[in-house]
């Protein structure tokens, strides 16, 4: 299993090349705009002209695109023959287009795992960084001497779906999180605050953060956190974040939106005469 096809060179594409060719293995490297190969060529690479050559080069193959749907146009280049081979995409999307993506691949003869990259940007090989893998579980054992190369690996089952539910339930809080952190330096700089204050203030929070996000999944499995008390409590405390964002002419616009579901649960609380928690508006029982 030394030689190993990357299909994709966008900043994951690349990222996952370096560290094979670091590994030692014989790699080939394929792109739309092939001027993202000259880079990886001087490291040892192989530019491949087209798909089919690529894919021919290597029994695994692994992808890095911008989501699924970019992989049928890519693999039905050619046409490409995937037979006997073993695709691993580490694109993202969402888990019914893998399951959807990786039908596409078996019924073609090839073999299909999913990898999903938790990550800090294109570090894959910081201490924090995980591949999260789903799909045929004597497949990934089969690869772990390619993939364990790349960043630790965390085996998820065998639906092939599970890698990007976890992945994108990840994204889900890490979005709102960047946002939100933006909008918090900006109070504080607009306000004549310092933001080196702020950071040294909040070094602690990721191990409340671990707490809470312990605390609400045991209130989740039993419908949700929150009595009346505690939604007006949150509703009123999103308000005062609104009030310091727009005094200081911050956008809150994100805060907005998180008072609004507090303000559904509220109004939903009232039509049914029970408490109806945050937790299930997202699950959309109301």
């Amino acid at each position: 299993m030394s030689n190993v096809t990357v299909l994709g060179l966008g900043p994951m594409g690349r990222a996952t090349a370096r560290l094979l060719l670091d590994a030692g293995f014989d790699v080939t490297v394929w792109n739309r705009t092939p001027g993202k190969t000259e880079a990886l060529a001087d490291l040892g690479a192989k530019p491949a002209a087209t798909v089919a050559e690529a894919i021919a080069a290597s029994d695994t193959i692994l992808i890095s695109l911008i989501h699924y749907d970019a992989m049928y146009g890519v693999l039905e280049q050619g046409p490409a023959d995937l037979t006997g081979k073993t695709v691993v995409n580490l694109s993202s999307d969402s888990p019914a287009n893998t399951a959807k993506g990786a039908d596409w691949v078996l019924a073609r003869g090839a073999k299909f795992l999913t990898g999903a990259y938790m990550t800090q940007s294109d570090d894959i090989a910081h201490p924090a960084s995980h591949l999260y893998v789903s799909g045929p579980a004597d497949l990934h054992d089969s690869l772990r001497p390619v993939l364990e190369k790349l960043c630790a690996n965390v085996y998820l089952g065998g639906d092939y779906g599970l890698a990007q539910l976890y992945y994108q339930a990840g994204l889900a809080m890490f979005h709102a999180y960047l946002i939100s952190l933006q909008q918090a330096f900006a109070m504080i700089e607009r306000s004549g605050g310092d933001i080196d204050t702020f950071l040294e203030l909040s070094k602690d929070d990721a191990g409340s953060q671990r707490d809470f996000s312990l605390y609400f999944a045991q209130a989740a499995k039993q419908g949700g956190w929150g009595d009346l008390a505690s939604l007006k409590m949150m509703h009123a405390g999103a308000q005062h974040v609104i009030d310091a964002s727009e005094d200081a002419g911050v956008d809150a616009a994100i805060t907005r939106t998180i008072q609004d579901y507090y303000q559904r649960a509220l109004d939903a609380t009232e039509k049914t005469g029970e408490v109806v928690p945050v937790y299930r508006l997202f699950r959309g029982d109301y």
